[in-house]
């Protein structure tokens, strides 16, 4: 197990471009998530009934913040992706589910697309590693 997270990757060197638009993709909406509050952070999980949301924002943002900056440099990246992977799945329950059921199924549809992307770049990710071009790499060679 440590060395399935630890180890070297086999991943190809595009791998670099997954890895960055995904961690990009999260960083950026952790940080969103203090700079909107209302609309985008804890006025968003109270209204979509997030339990404890004065909890959940900060595990959340948290994980977003951390996760997308250890992905864009490939650092942990296996490990980082676990937390993601929760993070979006809730997501993708908690405001596509309602979504489908009371507006259809193209609206939900087209509304999950950049989640379901992040769900399967994040699989990938868990998958093959960071890839070449990463701290992980770098590590796994010394």
């Amino acid at each position: 197990m440590i060395d399935f997270i630890f180890g070297e990757s086999t991943a190809p060197m595009s791998t670099v471009l997954v890895r960055f638009i995904t961690g990009y993709v999260f960083f950026v909406e952790g940080i969103q998530k203090y700079l909107y509050p209302d609309t985008l952070g804890i006025g968003r999980f109270i209204k979509i009934g997030i339990p404890f949301p004065h909890v959940m924002i900060h595990v959340s943002a948290g994980a977003e913040i951390i996760g997308g900056a250890l992905l864009i440099i490939g650092l942990l990246t296996r490990l980082a992706t676990i937390p993601l992977i929760i993070n979006i799945t809730v997501a993708i329950i908690s405001t596509k589910v309602g979504m489908f059921a009371s507006k259809g199924f193209w609206p939900a549809v087209h509304e999950s697309r950049l989640d379901f992307t992040m769900l399967l770049c994040l699989i990938f990710l868990l998958l093959v590693g960071a890839g070449a071009i990463s701290v992980d790499n770098q590590l796994a060679k010394k």
